[in-house]
């Protein structure tokens, strides 16, 4: 340990610039954690960080970083589909997408000769003359070898509800104009995303499944191939891993083969009957699936939406808390489709639906270990219903005759927005750990995450369920309850909030 004698001795710039003595792997790393227009700022620190930015394996070229006022309805990471609805002012994008295209030609000119880029992740919009000027820019880093592995984002800020259809159909032309103008790009995108594209004139399957090699993870939101379409996947040599569906007006997507596919997320449909037909998927092990059905809606038979996809091992069913779109079937019928689950999760069960008609679902999965449960409670939405006049449908299933329940494997049940004053909440919570012989686990918890319609309400009416139990006296109470007298169940009751978590 040095002296303080040592230490005032030290040049007071030397002290101050303990940073800089860091090597180029920290440094870099520390980069790494703020946007590139942040990072590039840094060289003009000092000439140790003069040359730093230029060398970061990863760049990052987002047109939001490059927004002269934040878009706070956009998320911070690159990991989730970007959210560009919030009407940011044309002048703005033109600003940012000008900043970018700057930095896409400071970052990708003058690095250093054999630095790679180990991934390009890029977000533009296709507006001006500025893609003509980033295309040459990324052609000419993908011919040299500079850069290998592709992230492109198509971005549009205009909200879905507003597109017109002759828009989205031009819009999809540019699209394909522009993969068709630098044909290398479509050989080096790992991910895709595209927003607000009717490709009804545009050969899409051609691009997404021919030209791109090494295509991983595709996101569309918003997109299509027609007015009330059926887009039918056939591509038994595609790399696809992961298809992110948003928005959609597709009457059906049938995937005919897509053998890597492991994961299969589809948020919002707009037609009434089954939106999935599977074909040969023998790797996916993934399925999401949300849609808020209106009251017309007949429900659809899930066993034969899941026909040919036999090795499912986490289904996730959001019903948005409205009515439900799967009809009632025997346990048998799902069997076959449920054999290998792992992890079954129900969310958005309006808050005074019953539960136990999910029992079905286990009965058809024993194999189940994790069973997640989120309730739906939205004050935002009451007005809307007390206007129509109009009462959400219970669900129709009957429970089933418990005969397999000795097999059931469930180990954990999740139960999310759980309200002890709601009696058939309580009641199916015993029912699982009454029925379920394998039960070690129970966690109770509230959704911290705040709404921002209910937030926006002059007065916000009390929860139906009450106020989750906070204090370890009433937890305790509800615990003992659940048990009660018949209950057997040693499995362990976990109440869980953002300020505490107690064990009984």
């Amino acid at each position: 340990m040095e002296s303080n004698n040592e230490r005032r001795s030290r040049p007071k710039a030397h002290q101050e610039d303990m940073l800089s003595a860091l090597t180029d792997d920290i440094l870099l790393s520390i980069l790494r954690g703020v946007d590139l227009a942040t990072a590039a700022r840094t060289s003009a620190l000092s000439t140790r960080w003069r040359d730093l930015p230029w060398l970061l394996p990863e760049l990052n070229l987002h047109a939001r970083d490059f927004l002269p006022a934040p878009c706070t309805d956009s998320p911070v990471a690159g990991a989730q589909p970007v959210d560009f609805y919030s009407r940011i002012p044309l002048q703005h994008i033109d600003q940012a997408m000008a900043s970018l295209t700057r930095a896409a030609g400071s970052f990708l000119r003058t690095r250093r000769s054999g630095n790679v880029v180990t991934r390009l992740s890029l977000e533009i919009h296709l507006l001006s003359n500025y893609s003509r000027e980033i295309g040459p820019l990324v052609r000419d880093a993908i011919n040299s070898g500079m850069v290998k592995d592709l992230y492109l984002a198509i971005v549009d800020d205009e909200n879905p509800n507003h597109c017109k259809d002759g828009d989205m159909v031009q819009k999809a032309q540019n699209v394909g104009a522009f993969f068709s103008a630098y044909p290398n790009m479509l050989l080096c995108i790992t991910r895709l995303q595209l927003c607000n594209l009717r490709f009804a004139e545009v050969n899409i399957n051609h691009i997404l499944f021919d030209c791109c090699k090494q295509l991983q993870h595709l996101s569309l939101d918003h997109c299509d191939v027609g007015d009330c379409s059926v887009w039918q996947i056939n591509a038994p040599n595609s790399t696809l891993r992961v298809l992110e569906i948003y928005y959609s007006y597709l009457k059906r997507l049938e995937v005919l083969c897509l053998p890597k596919l492991e994961r299969l997320h589809w948020e919002v449909w707009m037609h009434y009957e089954a939106p999935l037909r599977f074909g040969s998927v023998p790797s996916l092990k993934d399925l999401f699936l949300l849609c808020g059905a209106p009251l017309a809606h007949p429900g659809f038979s899930f066993s034969q939406l899941l026909t040919g996809a036999m090795g499912i091992h986490a289904l996730t069913l959001n019903f948005q808390g409205e009515k439900l779109w799967i009809q009632p079937e025997r346990p048998q019928l799902l069997r076959t489709a449920f054999n290998k689950l792992r992890k079954l999760s129900i969310h958005g069960v309006y808050v005074e639906f019953d539960l136990l008609w999910t029992i079905n679902l286990l009965e058809a999965a024993p194999t189940v270990e994790i069973f997640d449960i989120e309730i739906f409670e939205h004050p935002c939405q009451k007005p809307y219903w007390g206007c129509v006049g109009l009462q959400r449908v219970q669900p129709s299933w009957k429970l089933p005759a418990f005969t397999g329940c000795n097999k059931w494997q469930l180990r954990e049940l999740h139960f999310v927005n759980f309200s002890p004053l709601v009696r058939h909440h309580m009641l199916f919570v015993r029912a699982m750990m009454d029925r379920a012989p394998n039960l070690k686990t129970v966690l109770l918890k509230r959704d911290e995450e705040p709404c921002k319609a209910c937030e926006a309400m002059a007065a916000l009416p009390p929860p139906i369920g009450g106020i989750f139990p906070r204090g370890k006296e009433q937890q305790e109470e509800i615990a003992k309850q659940l048990r009660g007298n018949r209950v057997l169940s040693s499995a362990q009751i976990i109440f869980s909030s953002s300020v505490s978590t107690v064990i009984f």
